[in-house]
């Protein structure tokens, strides 16, 4: 009953969605916005929070949401993690540990509406906003982003180029927000007058329409050495997109890997960011 309800929800939803529009299309935009920004999980699990508990942790606010962050001090040079869509800063667990040992000063921070800060929306904009505050607090070195966290961090560096970043790492970014919105549309079945109604309030909110938002347009205007690390078969951010912003980047050394999956979980992976942190 749970997996039959599980797979007919989103045509509910959408029937919902498209029925309020109908009557308030307003409210039924809104709606679509808050679903589509909405995480799932996320959230600290019991087994996550010794290692985040060994951490030096201050939190901040930026707008009215309060961010956790995380350090694990040292003497070296310091690296800042973002990590993506329904994750948190545990998902760092075994690089941070490779790079304390390396002697580097390690920083993360949680989402928003992720880990153990607080909020219940996340979009890209709103999480380049915190990643901006975070580096003027904390002045890193160098950027590692994962998924959502890696097309957040690009989007950053397009905002704000004038920054002493000397290196970012960007593991399986998507790029294409219209190509994200498509699948939206596709799974809860919406009709092209209600995608087009909240692409214009995306617009208005953000300053974007759903094609002009991508992180491989943005990587044209980069200038921060970069390393760039793609599954071949990854089935979250398709390594099509990876590819376009390899061709975007003048900076950028692209790593391809096979199997690896999106998640990047592996030690080869550790050690290609690693070197490349070297001098």
């Amino acid at each position: 009953m749970k997996k039959k309800l599980k797979k007919y929800l989103p045509l509910i939803i959408g029937k919902q969605l498209q029925f309020l529009f109908f009557f308030n299309p307003k409210k039924a935009i809104q709606k679509a916005y808050i679903l589509f920004c909405t995480p799932r999980k996320g959230k600290i699990l019991p087994d996550q929070e010794y290692f985040l508990e060994e951490a030096e942790d201050e939190v901040i606010l930026v707008g009215d949401t309060y961010i956790q962050t995380y350090r694990w001090s040292n003497l070296g040079e310091t690296i800042l993690m973002v990590h993506g869509w329904e994750s948190n800063t545990h998902r760092w667990k075994t690089l941070i540990l490779k790079l304390q040992k390396e002697g580097y000063n390690i920083v993360a921070f949680d989402a928003p509406a992720h880990g153990n800060s607080s909020g219940k929306l996340l979009n890209v904009p709103l999480y380049s906003e915190c990643l901006q505050k975070i580096i003027e607090l904390y002045r890193p070195n160098y950027i590692v982003g994962h998924s959502v966290g890696g097309m957040t961090t690009i989007f950053q560096q397009y905002l704000y180029p004038n920054q002493e970043i000397e290196k970012i790492i960007i593991l399986a970014p998507p790029s294409e927000l219209s190509r994200i919105m498509k699948g939206y549309q596709k799974i809860l079945r919406l009709s092209p007058k209600f995608m087009n109604t909240l692409n214009q309030y995306f617009k208005d909110k953000h300053g974007y329409y759903f094609e002009e938002f991508s992180a491989s347009d943005f990587a044209k205007n980069l200038k921060t050495q970069g390393l760039l690390i793609h599954d071949i078969n990854d089935d979250i951010a398709p390594y099509t997109e990876a590819i376009s912003i390899n061709e975007n980047w003048n900076e950028v050394q692209f790593i391809s890997t096979e199997d690896f999956g999106h998640s990047l979980f592996f030690d080869e992976v550790d050690t290609m960011i690693i070197d490349f942190l070297k001098p």
